[in-house]
């Protein structure tokens, strides 16, 4: 992925088009993240308002975003859910069809409701949508309750930060763990949250429960690859067994279980990115135990074996020892 537009209309939402411009725009060459050739387009080029009144004068045309490797669909006013810009809805259509990349934010997945390019697909967008956009498009199959879906190339997600996450989402499957890690430090935000954790609908959380199993969630990613029980992190939390897997889901957004095969997943991929250790010594580091088990998780999380995803992303020079690339222009090269 060299090429990604974001296309913004009348009376966008400002943060979710700046996560857009955040997650693909800037230029982190420093940090040996490859450059992407990003550029904002709109039907027709001038000035666009946004639904705070203020406007941003963007100079493209769609002309770019049929040329693009990602299409990023900004959300767009309910007035204009069922009648989208004819233009745009042709240009994702388009994009769908010769296998881009496309990802909306928020209400953007309703233009590509309006599309049709998510009929007969799974599909999200902000929980208080997601009845009306299953009401439009009962060829959908709308779930309100994560924070993104993806479907073959198409990733859709559910409001504000959702729609880092999956920008992360997507970026992990182009660049890798390791180099998502550090967008992800540099936006200051969780490097992997599942798709399938939960919107938060009506659960705010007391900041004091965040804080308290901070401590926990360390250790846990400390000792990856020890037998770690619900009875053994309560106890590490100073609480029951029930209460503990209470508080962490709803701090979390998923069991405990469920949160550290997902953390020994991205270990995995790192020590696959980074090292030139065997599978075996990897599925032990990560906690995996085995291998066969290492490989079981690739492929059912990722669709990808241990072998493949080392042979994409791998960055150690051959005859190496355990150390980050220099360089990441081997594997992929800058845009231009």
């Amino acid at each position: 992925m060299k090429t990604v537009a974001c296309i913004v209309t009348t009376g966008f939402a400002p943060f979710e088009f700046g996560v857009a411009c955040e997650a693909f725009g800037l230029d982190r060459s420093a940090d040996g993240v490859p450059n992407f050739d990003f550029r904002v387009v709109t039907p027709d080029p001038g000035p666009v308002d946004s639904k705070l009144g203020f406007s941003i004068n963007v100079h493209d045309d769609l002309g770019f975003a049929d040329e693009a490797d990602l299409v990023v669909v900004s959300p767009t006013p309910h007035e204009y859910w069922g009648s989208p810009d004819p233009r745009v809805v042709d240009v994702i259509r388009r994009a769908v069809d010769r296998g881009a990349w496309v990802l909306s934010v928020c209400s953007g997945s309703f233009v590509l409701g309006a599309a049709g390019v998510l009929d007969g697909r799974r599909a999200t967008t902000h929980w208080m949508y997601a009845a009306k956009m299953a009401q439009m498009f009962p060829a959908v199959e709308v779930d309100p309750d994560v924070l993104y879906v993806q479907d073959g190339r198409i990733i859709t997600s559910a409001g504000t930060a959702a729609g880092i996450d999956a920008c992360l989402h997507l970026l992990r499957q182009e660049l890798g763990a390791e180099l998502t890690n550090k967008i992800a430090r540099r936006m200051v935000v969780p490097p992997q949250r599942d798709g399938g954790q939960a919107q938060f609908i009506d659960r705010p959380l007391p900041v004091s429960t965040s804080q308290s199993l901070a401590p926990v969630t360390d250790w846990m990613l400390d000792n990856l690859r020890s037998d770690l029980s619900v009875e053994q992190l309560a106890a590490k939390a100073h609480m029951s067994p029930r209460t503990f897997a209470r508080r962490f889901k709803a701090d979390h957004g998923a069991t405990p279980a469920a949160w550290l095969a997902r953390q020994r997943l991205i270990h995995a991929q790192r020590l696959l990115e980074t090292t030139d250790l065997g599978l075996d010594r990897i599925a032990w580091e990560s906690g995996f135990g085995s291998a066969a088990v290492l490989r079981q998780n690739f492929a059912r999380t990722l669709g990808i074996t241990p072998t493949a995803y080392r042979d994409r992303f791998c960055c150690v020079r051959e005859g190496s020892t355990t150390k980050e690339a220099d360089a990441v222009a081997s594997v992929l090269e800058p845009a231009v």
